[in-house]
């Protein structure tokens, strides 16, 4: 599943535990994501999913669930 998949992503690219990704977990406000370690996380994404995260798509993807919608649509 798109979201599991997601959640173990960003634990380890934010350096926080699965337990505290949930869907509703704010990238920047809840995990402590900057802009760098967002753009690791796109290409992150990109890299797993086969799919191109759009400029202006970063800008609109708050949550986790927010970016799991983005990836389903993608795919």
């Amino acid at each position: 599943m798109i979201l599991d998949q997601l959640k173990s992503m960003v634990a380890e690219q934010l350096g926080v535990s699965e337990a505290e990704v949930k869907p509703e977990s704010r990238l920047k406000e809840d995990l402590g994501a900057d802009s760098a370690s967002v753009m690791m996380l796109v290409m992150d994404v990109e890299s797993e999913f086969g799919i191109e995260v759009e400029d202006d798509a970063i800008e609109k993807v708050k949550t986790v669930a927010d970016m799991a919608r983005y990836i389903e649509e993608k795919m």
